[in-house]
């Protein structure tokens, strides 16, 4: 592991690469059947429940200095950690295979060499990121990120210019709470990798701030360009969004360089997560592992529908990081001594399952915010019990 401190604005820049994303401009689109504005509320809304859970996910591994799946061992016991370190190498895994994949077809649709050749080419760079580090970046970072803040305003510029903001005529294909879920699913998905970066800061509490706020705000703008881009120009097709903004070359970089520097997080974080179950793999090779596992896996299938992968992450992970912000904030638990805590994952597993049921019911708020209030609440209310009980048989 690397010893270095990174600084809070070295964080800034690592969360501005993730929230720079084609995933989440295709996400985007998918809102344009409430309207333009709408679908910015739910935007808003989503980001807000899901940014405030990634504050208080960083928080605990910045103040405990513990990779996020290592904290997962002060509410789940050693061995009981396993479990979700196993999962968030799975999902990581699987944002690798779909970040690449989604570059790719974007690439290849703005400049044809075969999608097999730009998935090569996007690992390679992804590969070439790991093997610098993540403390080592700096002055790359710097530039890349410097570029794509300038493209991807010229491509926002590009976009709203086109048409009217009363473009977009709403219907009921999709409802306010499912596109309000969708917009929380992407800063869900980051809960698992947090810890990874606000773990290794000078200043964590700054850091977790600075993180979550940019982190939020690019994604937002993200989430914007997808719905102002199937509103306005009638384009689904990220490629051809591009194209019709005029971009050309400058769309292959946003897209090349914005791939690379979000699926660099996936990778390096399946390396981190992997040193949870045993302190015998290095990071640095299992995140290569990942890149290339993930590389062939874009190649040979396809990875065009996300939706069903973004709630399975957030059934997981969602009351995963609730039963922490419980156990750490409100009833200050220490569990990693324990093999398994059992009570905590039997809660977990609670939530997972509500979760799930939620997914059937339309709430306005969309199904992630109740759920990790019902979780923390359970959490609580049973572990204060079993304290009690604890107090009275000694």
């Amino acid at each position: 592991m690397e010893t270095k401190r990174t600084s809070v604005f070295d964080n800034g820049l690592i969360w501005f690469g993730a929230g720079v994303s084609i995933a989440e401009i295709l996400t985007g689109t998918y809102l344009a059947p409430l309207g333009f504005w709408k679908g910015l509320w739910a935007i808003l809304l989503g980001h807000l429940i899901g940014c405030v859970m990634l504050f208080f996910a960083g928080l605990i591994g910045g103040k405990t200095r513990k990779s996020a799946m290592k904290t997962t061992r002060m509410s789940f016991g050693h061995y009981g950690s396993f479990l979700f370190a196993f999962l968030n190498v799975l999902q990581l895994l699987g944002w690798t295979a779909i970040m690449i994949y989604d570059g790719a077809l974007a690439a290849d649709g703005i400049f044809s060499a075969g999608k097999w050749i730009w998935c090569l080419v996007i690992g390679a760079l992804i590969v070439l990121w790991i093997l610098v580090g993540i403390t080592n970046l700096g002055k790359i970072n710097i530039v890349a990120m410097g570029a794509l803040f300038v493209l991807t305003i010229i491509l926002c510029y590009k976009i709203f210019s086109a048409g009217s903001l009363s473009a977009g005529i709403s219907n009921d294909s999709m409802t306010f709470g499912a596109a309000v879920e969708l917009s929380v699913a992407m800063p869900l998905s980051w809960l698992p990798l947090i810890s990874d970066y606000t773990s290794q800061a000078k200043n964590p509490v700054a850091a977790t701030t600075v993180s979550s706020v940019v982190y939020g705000l690019v994604s937002c703008w993200m989430y914007v360009i997808g719905l102002g881009a199937s509103i306005f120009t009638g384009e689904y097709d990220i490629a051809q969004i591009i194209l019709k903004a005029g971009l050309g070359i400058a769309g292959l970089v946003i897209i090349i360089f914005s791939t690379v520097t979000t699926t660099f997080l996936d990778a390096y974080s399946a390396g981190v997560s992997s040193e949870a179950i045993s302190d015998k793999l290095k990071s640095k090779w299992i995140a290569i592992g990942a890149t290339v596992l993930g590389t062939i896996g874009a190649i040979l299938f396809p990875m065009d529908d996300i939706t069903d992968f973004l709630y399975l992450i957030g059934s997981v992970f969602a009351p995963m990081i609730a039963i922490q912000i419980a156990d750490f904030f409100i009833l200050k638990n220490e569990n990693s001594s324990k093999k398994v805590y059992i009570p905590n994952l039997i809660i977990w597993a609670a939530g997972f399952g509500l979760y799930r049921y939620l997914m059937n019911v339309d709430i306005i708020v969309g199904n992630t915010l109740p759920d990790m209030a019902a979780t923390i609440i359970l959490c609580v209310i049973v572990n204060l019990i079993i304290k009690a009980c604890t107090r009275k048989s000694n």
